[in-house]
């Protein structure tokens, strides 16, 4: 299993706000199979069984926000590639907490 996390951050907009630019990355990746995603403060987790999928989103989501008029796009991403078991982002979660104090 594939998770990795991008950050997308367009340049020179006319506002200090990249809420609208994220939501039309997010929004052009929503119909692509094999991918689940999920969008946080920081970024966007993307999940897939092959690198293909994941190399598909980022780009997708880096065309939607050229695609908007935005010359200079700045993309960030981190990836965990795990080919010795099956572990999804909330398994991921799950292993973390449980170390955690109530």
């Amino acid at each position: 299993m594939i998770q990795a996390e991008i950050s997308i951050y367009p340049m020179a907009t006319k506002t200090t706000s990249a809420s609208f630019y994220i939501a039309k990355a997010v929004e052009s990746i929503q119909n692509i199979e094999n991918l689940r995603y999920e969008i946080n403060p920081m970024g966007t987790i993307l999940e897939s069984d092959n690198m293909i999928t994941i190399n598909q989103a980022s780009e997708k989501m880096l065309e939607a926000v050229h695609n908007l008029g935005i010359a200079r796009v700045e993309v960030v991403i981190k990836i965990d590639s795990r080919r010795d078991k099956q572990v999804k982002m909330e398994d991921k979660l799950e292993s973390v907490k449980k170390y955690l104090n109530p």
